[in-house]
């Protein structure tokens, strides 16, 4: 952190894209931030975002 008010020059990673398929067509897109919303395939507004892979880890507690 620094103290002495001036600004750190250490670059900011890239923005990621985050996939989204669209409602009309079916296609996937690769939307980054600030980037309008809007396939690229059929022009359509209204997409829906890709679910993740990850594993979610349920947890269950045995009370006796």
């Amino acid at each position: 952190m620094n103290y002495n008010g001036a600004q750190s020059s250490a670059p900011k990673p890239p923005a990621a894209a985050m996939t989204y398929i669209c409602a009309e067509c079916g296609s996937e897109n690769e939307i980054k931030p600030k980037e309008p919303i809007r396939c690229k395939e059929c022009g359509y507004r209204i997409m829906y975002k890709k679910r993740t892979k990850r594993s979610t880890s349920l947890f269950f507690f045995y009370f006796l």
